[in-house]
């Protein structure tokens, strides 16, 4: 199965390339730098020349996505606009473009997080973001053509990243990025669609 992987050279995408490896998949990586192919997935463009370089694939997975981290009463209206376009108008793009690259029964795996459903302080866009996400993965998974899937995974805190993040969300209970990684082979190699695997 050859998978197409974005975000590939972050924590989570390191651990789902090395899981997908494990698994036989050929595993196509990109990023926006010491990747396979070089891509900016806010870049619409940038998306376009990826899948033209990439060829047809079966799976397209996703580890990709920013927002910005500000207390409500700083957001700038720049601010909300730059989240929506890191993390939602960008994974949209993916499968919106990625459709007519995709195999008859390709799939797409999105990535969304906790706060969706459990909001943090600084972490409004990042809830905005992710609901949107996973809102358009529902709808999509009615209208994708042939037999395509799409699916999100939404991890919490990783462990490997609690270090970092470990005050944003205090009491939260951290998971293995492992544990993610085996929600996006759910996703891959499973059959459902429209789905929000929480991790």
């Amino acid at each position: 199965m050859k998978t197409l992987l974005t975000g590939a050279t972050g924590t989570l995408g390191r651990a789902v390339h090395a899981l997908l490896a494990e698994r036989g998949h050929e595993v196509v990586t990109a990023a926006r730098k010491n990747a396979d192919i070089t891509v900016d997935i806010t870049d619409p463009e940038s998306i376009r020349a990826m899948y033209e370089k990439a060829g047809r694939f079966d799976a397209l997975a996703n580890a990709a996505g920013w927002v910005p981290w500000k207390p409500f009463a700083e957001l700038s209206h720049a601010d909300v606009l730059a989240g929506l376009a890191g993390k939602a108008a960008s994974q949209v793009e993916l499968v919106r473009q990625g459709s007519a690259y995709g195999t008859d029964e390709a799939s797409f795996t999105l990535i969304t997080g906790v706060t969706t459903r459990d909001p943090i302080l600084t972490g409004s866009v990042a809830s905005l973001a992710n609901g949107a996400v996973e809102a358009f993965a529902r709808a999509a998974a009615i209208e994708l053509p042939h037999r395509q899937r799409v699916n999100v995974v939404s991890p919490t805190v990783f462990t490997e990243s609690i270090e970092a993040y470990g005050d944003l969300f205090a009491g939260f209970e951290p998971v293995p990025v492992r544990l993610a990684a085996l929600a996006y082979v759910r996703s891959i190699e499973g059959h459902q669609t429209g789905q929000v695997y929480l991790v």
